[in-house]
């Protein structure tokens, strides 16, 4: 169920903030009350942010009709609440023991491979991508009229999340009962199922991408975050003609960082 909206008893008959509350709604202030819920469990809606996962497969202009609610309410485009990260760190964990597993590959490998896919495939790549959506989007995409509206450094890495779980549960769940039997096989159907799962997977990315960035009012031109499809459908077309295998790439890749 969506939160309802409600009128910021902080903001003034004018519109505007007084100087207590604008300081509690500066990015560093965010960003503080962000990173200290976060070692505070208890305080976290993991039954929300469950129900925004289930959303974003089915109906993920759902998940954003309620950044604008928090915008209404909170003063603000970006969570507030990390049970979303964290239930995220949890499915990533889980998804990637189970890649360790269909690899065969041994304990410390599994460990070093997890700390690879964490910290550097979800958190270091995340961070560059949110930050170049961050400044593409505010440099090229915000309304001339619209200059006092920013994108949110926050939000854009909220829009990154939320693109990347349905990446992540197609390429590193649902696909792992595909690996060894089907995939891997040195076949037309092995490559044809492996790269098309690749092409749902990055293409739900893209899609729910502009969603995040389409839902912003103050920005034009969003429709240009679909362009990325054209080329990805050429490279898939492409993969099939000579017999390139992605998920074969990416197996070779993983055993290759931990070795």
């Amino acid at each position: 169920m969506l939160p309802s909206t409600s009128v910021n008893s902080s903001v003034q008959g004018n519109g505007v903030l007084n100087s207590r509350d604008a300081a509690r709604h500066t990015a560093g202030a965010k960003r503080y009350k962000y990173l200290r819920r976060l070692f505070r469990f208890r305080q976290m809606d993991f039954e929300f942010a469950a129900w925004q996962m289930l959303y974003l497969f089915t109906s993920p202009q759902r998940v954003y009709r309620n950044f604008h609610y928090r915008k209404q309410t909170k003063d603000q485009w970006a969570r507030d609440d990390p049970a979303f990260l964290v239930l995220l760190s949890i499915w990533l964990c889980v998804s990637t023991i189970g890649f360790g597993f269909v690899l065969d590959m041994g304990f410390f490998e599994t460990i070093k491979l997890l700390l690879w896919v964490v910290f550097i495939d979800c958190v270091g790549v995340g961070l560059l991508i949110s930050t170049l959506m961050w400044f593409i989007s505010n440099k090229y995409l915000v309304k001339r009229q619209s200059r006092d509206c920013d994108v949110e450094w926050g939000y854009a890495f909220d829009v990154h999340l939320n693109a990347f779980y349905p990446l992540l549960v197609i390429l590193h769940f649902i696909q792992l009962f595909f690996i060894n039997h089907v995939i891997l096989t040195d076949t037309f159907i092995g490559y044809l199922v492996g790269n098309t799962l690749w092409l749902i997977a990055v293409g739900y990315y893209i899609y729910v991408t502009f969603l995040g960035y389409s839902a912003l009012p103050f920005l034009k031109n969003t429709v240009i975050l679909l362009y990325p499809f054209a080329p990805l459908i050429l490279l898939y077309g492409l993969s099939l003609a000579l017999g390139w295998n992605f998920t074969r790439a990416l197996c070779s890749f993983y055993k290759y960082r931990v070795k």
